[in-house]
Parts: structure tokens; sequence; C-alpha cells
């Protein structure tokens, strides 16, 4: 069994089922996490005993490197290969006072967005908690941190490939050891899971675990967000914002969602729209993030205009919402939002479109 895959009560457990004390537990994930060690032997506070019988029963195995690109803007993705051949991406996006990992959690992806390159490989399979963790801890080994006093990665996103909430039952236990003290120390703001509407993991999410939400928005009005977002035609906008005031209900002010929305041009980018988006978030506690499009092969949108995005941004602040225009980063490298693909070695071509009444959620 992979130590990546076990948050800290389900360490426990295994330990006590072991006869070991539960205390063992934390401080193997302090070992892990906090120091980054992938071999028993270097863990001098235990015994040599213990440490025998976790290697007998446990391991701590990271994904295999496949390649590793930088772009001229210091982003870098590595695709890293999984067992049964799949591979996946995951980027690191350097900035200024903070440094964000951008994670997947499936291999592929069943919601068929139109205008994500990732969503057009349909859905291989989910990743277990295992997969998803060890690429936090493979890039924070790579990138030369010590995982305690020099933090290389102050903030996660599940924003790679994949839903994440449609992989609900690995990625619970991976946010719990984002946010562990014993295990990677995040603070519930520097992670954020980012969703295209799965309103009943929504709710579940609220009550299981407190992050930071995303939410992929793109449209104002349910029958464009139908074309953009397959998933709207089973949870329409009206019961996603609706799921979106529970999750921030009785939380501190500055809890807010953000809500992402991709600028494709002449598509959804127009003042009526900008107009509508204000008027269905200017009650919410709400944050835009203006995404220009990144392009991909045979796709058919073009990213918005330069004009047309300060235009809409405009509109919106001048209606007190919140907004920010993300800077396009590590689209030479195909790294960019929406361009990540990885590489599927037996892929279904499970489109949310041909299931809509019937979203797959694989347990791990």
């Amino acid at each position: 069994m992979n130590l990546f895959g076990l948050d800290r009560a389900q360490l426990r457990a295994a330990f006590a089922a072991m006869g070991e004390k539960p205390y063992r537990a934390d401080q193997v994930m302090q070992w892990i996490y906090r120091r980054g060690k992938d071999s028993f032997d270097e863990m001098s506070n235990i015994s040599k005993a213990l440490r025998e019988r976790l290697a007998q029963h446990f391991e701590i195995r990271t994904p295999e490197l496949v390649t590793e690109q930088v772009s001229a803007d210091g982003t870098r993705k590595w695709v890293l290969r999984l067992d049964g051949g799949n591979a996946i991406e995951t980027v690191y996006i350097p900035e200024e006072g903070r440094a964000t990992l951008c994670i997947s959690s499936q291999v592929g992806c069943a919601m068929d967005c139109s205008f994500c390159s990732t969503a057009q490989q349909g859905l291989n399979r989910n990743m277990t908690t295992a997969e998803i963790i060890a690429q936090v801890w493979f890039a924070a080994r790579t990138l030369g941190g010590d995982f305690q006093n020099e933090r290389v990665i102050s903030n996660i996103v599940f924003m790679g490939m994949g839903e994440p909430l449609a992989n609900y039952n690995a990625v619970l236990p991976a946010i719990r050891i984002l946010l562990d003290d014993f295990g990677f120390g995040l603070s519930k703001r520097r992670v954020t899971v980012s969703t295209s509407g799965l309103v009943p993991f929504i709710d579940r999410l609220r009550e299981d675990v407190d992050t930071a939400l995303a939410v992929s928005l793109h449209a104002p009005t349910d029958a464009l967000r139908d074309e953009l977002v397959p998933i709207n035609r089973k949870y329409p906008i009206a019961e996603l914002l609706d799921a979106c005031r529970r999750y921030t209900a009785g939380k501190d002010r500055k809890t807010h969602i953000v809500y992402e929305y991709v600028m494709l041009d002449g598509v959804n980018d127009k003042p009526e729209h900008a107009r509508a988006l204000a008027r269905l978030l200017g009650d919410m506690a709400a944050k835009v993030n203006l995404i220009p499009f990144n392009p991909f092969p045979q796709t058919q949108y073009r990213r918005s205009k330069p004009e047309a995005i300060q235009a809409f941004a405009k509109i919106l602040r001048d209606r007190r919402i919140l907004t920010t225009v993300r800077r396009t980063r590590g689209d030479d490298i195909d790294a960019a939002c929406g361009q990540l693909v990885g590489r599927v070695q037996s892929r279904q071509k499970n489109r949310l479109s041909a299931r809509i009444g019937d979203v797959p959620v694989i347990s791990t």
C-alpha cells in the first residue's frame, strides 16, 4: 500500500491494526510530508523493528517522470506516468510572492466542456489518492524545497486534468493530507477545488472539509452554458448558484467563491453577457476570474480580443463585482488553462453529453 494514499485517520487505523500506537502514524506522516523522506530507513525516531515492518507492508512511491518542459515565463510542466501506462500532467506556476501547483485528479475528463482540450480525450479512469498526492510530493522534491521551512509551493489548485468532484472518494483524503499539520500543512485558503458544477458534491464538500472553491461558470445563461459546459443540463445555473450560497453560508466574510469565465471571441464576451453575469452574482460572495481562451488543435474557438476582455471586466467592476483577468502562463509549452492532455492508453469515449443523467463517479 502506497502511504501517499492514506490521510491521518486512515493511517492511524492501519497502524492500530498492526498493534502500533496512533502517534507513530503521525511521526511517519511528518517524515514524509514535512521532511520529504521516501525511505523508512531515514525515519530515525522510529525503532528499527517498526521500520522493517513498515517496509514489509507499505511503500512510498512517486510517479515516473516522462518529460519536463519549462516555459519562457518560468512555468514548468511535468508529464508523469501512472500505473497502467497512463500519464497525466502537473503544472508549476511561479509568481512574485506565491507559487502555485496545478494538479490533476483524473486521467482525461468526462465533462465534455467544448473549449477544453482535456475534455476532448474523454475519461479513462480516476486517479487514486496516492497518485494525486504524489504529484505534490514529486514537485516539492524536484523543485528543491525542504517541505517545511523553505516552501517552494504555496498554493495547490485542483485545476489540472479531470473534474475533481467526480472523483470525490479519492480527492477528499487528498485535501485532508494537504491541510493536515502532519501533512503538507497548507491553510484552507491555499487549497482550491475547481468544479464544473456537480451540485450534490459541492454540498458534500462543505460538510466534509473546509477549503476554497472555484466554479467553472463560463456563461451567464442556461442556453449558452448548456453548449459550453454540458453538466449544466443536469444542474442548471440557478441550482448551481444555490449550492454556492450554501457553501459560503455561515463562513467568515473573507470567504468567497471564484467563478472562472473563459473568454471566447464572439461567444460569451459581449457587453450583454457581462451585464447578465453581474446580475447573477450581484448578491453573492463572488470573485470573477476572466480567463483568455488558450487554443488547441481542431478547436472551433478563438481568444477574445484584449479590448473585449477589458470592457467585460470594466462592466463587472462598475457593478462592484471583484474581477481579475488571468495572465496566460505556460501556453508556449501547452501548460495553460484548458490545454492539458497527458497520455491516455485505454481511452473510453465516456462523454457527458451521451450520459447526462448518470455522471460517472468511480470509487477508488
